[in-house]
């Protein structure tokens, strides 16, 4: 079989939602995102064979296969097709995927991954017929469903997590604030060289470059965090609140898969091999514990353990999944924390659906080089009960 490779990954800055990408079209935004890491890598866009992109609200603007759209406007030529997927938050992990299984068995050489959510012109949920209050009114969902699993809002699930591991709201709050203080430091420092610079507009909707993630806070007011009400729940018996959830925010991600060889034949430089792609099933209800068995699925498909791994990156779609995640692995040790999101996660820089799983890896590559790591591993927590994982091996 071929050896697919990770020859170049980008994304955009995250804006929050109605912030600076809020005029930007998301067809538009991933287009410009393919453009990026076609331009970055250096391969002819006439040996691009698919373009496969996760989107997980395909309605409205992100409607109409928004992968095929997203390559016609790229100015690819228009014998590279595209195709659109939804594994919810995993969705441009799972295209990534996808794409390297493609190139590993020959049908392509070179496929781009991406992903793309615009949480501000395609709001959640706008694909699914709501009924007037929890998940069990999406009178879209066949009721045979729910009859065989009582299927509950994420963030119930994030709740009964936080009663299962015995996580405190103390801990959720303390988790949030330092994803923030650790993206903050690393958005300062320059250390975010995946991000393309995108144009947005300003609060006053004048023309801005967009390079820096918009919900990045600087400081944290621990008080007025102590103070929100949980999400879910009632006051004092929930641990879930707006600040210790990942944000919701609009963006693009694209990641170009290769075969190993015809980079090389084709000069161009391949950055990161993969040791395990991983995607699990897991309970339903709970929904967003899939990352733990995912983790020790790829850690045994790689033949590695999590010693050997230098950075991991874990979707903030909550504080308490990441807490539990680290509960279940050696204790929450200070070691691994500081390998788990070294440079701050979705709490403090957002997740744009679609978009994050793309973005994330692209994330976790520049982080490999910084702190000239071997081995990375990217887990996503996915609503249904599912999760997925991927290893990779920067190339030096």
């Amino acid at each position: 079989m071929n050896e697919p490779v990770i020859i170049d990954a980008v994304r955009t800055a995250y804006g929050k939602r109605r912030g600076a990408l809020r005029d930007i079209r998301p067809d538009s935004l991933l287009a410009g995102a393919v453009n990026a890491v076609i331009e970055k890598s250096g391969v002819e866009a006439e040996n691009i064979e698919d373009l496969i992109v996760g989107c997980v609200s395909q309605a409205g603007e992100q409607a109409a296969n928004v992968g095929r759209i997203a390559a016609l406007l790229a100015g690819l030529p228009s014998s590279v097709p595209g195709v659109s997927l939804n594994r919810m938050c995993g969705s441009s992990q799972q295209a990534v995927h996808f794409a390297a299984q493609a190139v590993a068995s020959g049908d392509a050489k070179y496929v781009v991954a991406g992903g793309v959510e615009s949480m501000t012109r395609v709001p959640m949920f706008l694909d699914v017929t709501l009924g007037q209050h929890d998940f069990r009114g999406f009178e879209d969902l066949n009721p045979a469903l729910l009859e065989r699993y009582p299927l509950i809002h994420q963030l119930e699930s994030a709740e009964r997590i936080a009663e299962h591991w015995g996580i405190t709201r103390g801990e959720c709050d303390a988790f949030a604030k330092e994803s923030h203080r650790r993206a903050y430091a690393a958005a300062t420092a320059g250390y975010h060289l995946e991000i393309v610079p995108t144009a947005g507009i300003d609060a006053e909707g004048k023309p801005v470059t967009v390079t820096r993630d918009e919900g990045i806070r600087a400081s944290i007011d621990e008080a007025k965090m102590a103070s929100m009400a949980p999400a879910m729940r009632a006051p004092g018996q929930g641990v879930v609140t707006a600040a210790n959830a990942s944000q919701m925010s609009d963006g693009a991600s694209a990641v170009l898969i290769g075969d190993h060889a015809a980079a090389v034949a084709d000069g161009l430089t391949a950055r990161a091999k993969f040791r395990a792609r991983v995607a699990v099933g897991s309970d339903p209800v709970m929904q967003l514990t899939g990352v733990i068995p995912a983790t020790h699925k790829a850690l045994k498909r790689a033949g590695l353990s999590l010693a050997d791994i230098d950075w991991i990156e874990i979707n903030e779609a909550f504080a308490s999944v990441v807490l539990a995640w680290l509960r279940e692995f050696s204790g929450a040790s200070p070691e691994l924390e500081a390998k788990v999101n070294p440079w701050g996660g979705a709490i403090a820089h957002g997740h744009p659906l679609g978009a994050s799983g793309g973005g994330l890896l692209a994330k976790m590559l520049t982080g490999l080089k910084t702190v000239d790591g071997k081995f990375g591993l990217q887990l996503m927590c996915i609503g249904h009960g599912m999760a997925t994982a991927t290893v990779i091996e920067r190339i030096q």
